[in-house]
C-alpha cells in the first residue's frame, strides 16, 4: 500500500464515521469502508490521524455533544444517549476528561473549550502537495465583489504566534487546532478569522499573523491559557470576495485575490487604506462562497 492509497483509505473511514456518528460503529464496519483488514485499517488510521479509531470517534462525539449543550437547552442524559454513551456517569467522566469540566457546568457557563475538529486527511494531503500560492494563468476575467462594512467596537479573543506572517508559519509555531477553541466561543459575533495585526497591537516577541474571534465589548468569560483578549475600536473594512471555486484550488484563489487587492485603488470608492486602524483579516477559505479577505480603510477627507 502506497502513501496515497493509505490516506484515501483513512479518509473513507473518516467519512463513514461522519455519516454514522450517532450510531454504534465497529472496527469491522470501518475496515469494510477502508477496504482492508480490521488490524491494518486500525494501524493506518492511528499512524495518519494520531488517534485510534475509537479515540477519534469518542472525541468527535464529545465535541458534537458539547455544541448541543452550548446552543440548546437539553438534559445532559438526553445528549449523552444521542451520542451513544450508555450512562450519565460515563458521559460525564468522558466529557470532563476531554474538556476539563463536567457537562452540566459547561452548559451553564459555556467557557471556551478545545473542540475536536479533524481535517479530512486526503484533502489536507492534496493541499500540502500543491506547492506555494501561484497566480492563475487562466485568461478568463473573474469577478471580485467589493463592499464596505462598518465594524463596531468589539473585543477579540486571540492566540499569538512568535514570528508568523501567514497561516502556514502560524500553524508551524502554534499548531492547527486554535480554530477549534475559537469555534467553541458561544458569544462570538462572527466566525473565527485569521488576522494580520497592525504594529500597535503586536506584543514584543510575538507574530503579526494570529487567529482569533470577535466578541461583544461586554464579553467577560474565561480567557484560556495562552490566549489574549484585546479591544478594537469601531472601524470601516473593505471586503473583497472572489467567485466560488473548487476547494482543491484554494491556494491559487487566494493568490488571485491578493493580486487584485494589490492593484486596487480604494480612492475610487472614496477611501484610503488605513492599515493601523484595525487588523486585516481573512475568513476560512471555502470554495462555495469564494475567498474573502478584508482590509481596513478610512474615508477620504
Amino acid at each position: 500500500m502506497n502513501q496515497v492509497e493509505a490516506i484515501r483509505a483513512v479518509q473513507r473511514m473518516q467519512d463513514y464515521i461522519e455519516d454514522h456518528i450517532s450510531e454504534e460503529i465497529t472496527l469491522k464496519q470501518l475496515s469494510n469502508a477502508a477496504g482492508y483488514s480490521p488490524w491494518h485499517s486500525a494501524r493506518i488510521f492511528k499512524e495518519i490521524t494520531g488517534r485510534t479509531p475509537f479515540d477519534y470517534i469518542r472525541a468527535l462525539r464529545l465535541t458534537r455533544a458539547a455544541l448541543v449543550l452550548r446552543d440548546e437547552e437539553r438534559k445532559v442524559i438526553d445528549v449523552a444517549l444521542d451520542y451513544v454513551f450508555d450512562s450519565h456517569e460515563g458521559f460525564t467522566r468522558a466529557f470532563a476528561k476531554e474538556f476539563g469540566l463536567p457537562p452540566k457546568r459547561y452548559s451553564q457557563n459555556t467557557p471556551p473549550i478545545q473542540l475536536f475538529m479533524p481535517e479530512k486527511v486526503f484533502d489536507t494531503f492534496r493541499a500540502l502537495h500543491k506547492g506555494g500560492i501561484t497566480m492563475s494563468e487562466k485568461k478568463a476575467t473573474k469577478t471580485v465583489f467589493v463592499q464596505i462594512i462598518e465594524r463596531p467596537a468589539r473585543k477579540v479573543l486571540l492566540k499569538r504566534g512568535l514570528k508568523a506572517t501567514d497561516y502556514f508559519g502560524y500553524c508551524e509555531e502554534v499548531g492547527c487546532d486554535v480554530w477549534s477553541m475559537l469555534s467553541s466561543v458561544k458569544e462570538a459575533i462572527y466566525e473565527p478569522i485569521g488576522m494580520w495585526l497592525p504594529e500597535n497591537l503586536i506584543k514584543d516577541g510575538t507574530s503579526q499573523y494570529v487567529q482569533g474571534v470577535e466578541v461583544p465589548p461586554a464579553y467577560n468569560n474565561d480567557v484560556p491559557d495562552g490566549y489574549d483578549l484585546i479591544e478594537l475600536p469601531p472601524c470601516q473594512m473593505m471586503i473583497f470576495q472572489g467567485e466560488p471555486y473548487n476547494d482543491d484550488d484554494f491556494m491559487e484563489e487566494i493568490g488571485e485575490i491578493w493580486q487584485h487587492i494589490e492593484k486596487f485603488d480604494p480612492k475610487i470608492y472614496g477611501f484610503n487604506w488605513a492599515p493601523e486602524a484595525a487588523p486585516r483579516f481573512q475568513l476560512a477559505p471555502m470554495g462555495y462562497r469564494g475567498y474573502i479577505e478584508a482590509r481596513p480603510v478610512a474615508t477620504v477627507n
